[in-house]
């Protein structure tokens, strides 16, 4: 028997969203949203690039110690810190950042923390200490500091988070 129209429609799209997945994986993408993003094909130049529309100063974390020492820094400064624990093959990571972590709004409200972020993309021995430390199983888990040091548990968040809801959660967290 034939498969139905829809079916064949549906496989078709699945084959062509594979090769380009494929495409832009050979081409060094690393966003499943966008795969041919940062790809030089022809007719995409000027279109792509693999930086965000407005990253967030992020201080890049790759160890428990790592941690500490930013953690006391941030301690010394009387601010608060947030951790986002990140990897480059975690689909919602990604959301975050394009979705969540790219809003004006969102960045302004995050404007007096001390932004850390553990890329976990390699998940070695040293990323598996700071999973360890807090007990996460991966990421996107963001965890949130108060000025003296200490992590408040019951703010962490796991999982993506849409803008509006990230703004409200840090709303009751500076109260």
């Amino acid at each position: 028997t034939a498969l139905p129209l829809v079916a064949r429609g549906l496989g078709l799209a699945a084959i062509v969203w594979g090769v380009l997945m494929m495409v832009g994986a050979a081409s060094g993408g690393h966003d499943p949203l966008q795969p041919l993003r940062g790809a030089s094909l022809p007719g995409l130049a000027g279109r792509g690039g693999a930086t965000s529309e407005s990253p967030l100063p992020f201080r890049m974390i790759g160890s428990v110690e790592d941690l500490e020492r930013e953690l006391e820094a941030a301690k010394v400064a009387g601010k608060p810190a947030m951790l986002d624990f990140y990897a480059d093959w975690c689909v919602s990571c990604k959301e975050m950042e394009k979705y969540t972590f790219s809003v004006p709004e969102v960045q302004k409200d995050l404007s007096g923390f001390v932004l850390l972020k553990a890329d976990v993309t390699a998940n070695n021995e040293a990323h598996q200490a700071l999973f360890k430390r807090f007990g996460v199983y991966g990421p996107p888990t963001t965890a949130f500091f108060t000025p003296q040091g200490g992590e408040c548990r019951p703010f962490r968040l796991v999982g993506f988070v849409k803008a509006d809801d990230f703004r409200s959660h840090l709303a009751r967290f500076a109260r």
